[in-house]
């Protein structure tokens, strides 16, 4: 297989101009095999400038919409100027990226791996009250009510929704990954939105929003454990507003 549909895949992943050492270092072996003989690191380098050289010519073509260009000592990959406008505005169409506070993602974690789940129990598994954190995923949401728990004060269970799985590029719950990878995941997406937003294809970041969700709770993620067995209850009936707002005054 030619190197330069891996070089192109390098590329269209980097969030950063990736420079062509970079390229070269991670694409070594795959040199080697193709050319099927042995190679020094400067005929190997020349090899890898020749596949991106011939890449960035492919993609200069006029019926590309994208190029690949040199951008502080590294190649990127964006959209051509002359499309920047219609990108534009396809973003502004999107809805805007969720942003969680670090106890919105600890909540949300344990909807996703306990659910139908109720807030004493949520607040167990976290060592902190966590009824106000419901309320922000509930607007955002990213959970749902699934009826009530047959036990004394048949208190509002949770699950997590079909927002949930288009954010997390899940089919279904069933793909949810480990406890462990979950929660690198969760803490990789809290780090990007403090960092600011991710520039899009035109190349301009996108504002912060405002973070409006409660501080950071005495919770650690390892407090946070994962369900063996995973219920997901499509069928129940939502619970008015009112009986959710009346049931957190009463601190469940």
């Amino acid at each position: 297989m030619s190197i330069k549909p891996k070089i192109e895949a390098i590329i269209y992943a980097a969030e950063e101009p990736v420079s062509l050492e970079h390229i070269t270092g991670l694409l070594k072996q795959a040199v080697v095999s193709e050319e099927g003989t042995p190679l020094t690191d400067a005929e190997i380098k020349a090899r890898v400038r020749t596949a991106v050289d011939e890449l960035v010519s492919e993609y200069a073509a006029s019926e590309r919409a994208m190029e690949v260009r040199q951008v502080a000592g590294g190649y990127r990959m964006a959209t051509k100027p002359e499309h920047h406008d219609v990108v534009r505005a396809f973003a502004k169409s999107l809805k805007p990226p969720v942003r969680l506070s670090l106890p919105a993602l600890e909540t949300l974690a344990v909807i996703a791996y306990k659910q139908p789940v109720t807030v004493p129990e949520i607040s167990e598994i976290r060592g902190v009250d966590s009824s106000g954190v419901i309320a922000t995923l509930l607007e955002r949401k990213l959970v749902t009510t699934a009826g009530r728990k047959a036990v004394i004060g048949r208190p509002i269970l949770y699950k997590t929704t079909k927002e949930f799985l288009l954010r997390f590029g899940l089919k279904d719950v069933s793909e949810l990954p480990s406890m462990e990878e979950f929660e690198r995941l969760a803490s990789e997406a809290l780090q990007l939105d403090m960092a600011g937003g991710v520039a899009d294809a035109t190349g301009v970041p996108d504002v912060p929003e405002t973070q409006g969700d409660p501080a950071p709770g005495d919770a650690e993620p390892e407090q946070l454990e994962a369900a063996s067995n995973l219920e997901t209850m499509a069928g129940a009936e939502q619970e008015p507003e009112e009986e959710i707002a009346r049931e957190k005054a009463a601190g469940d």
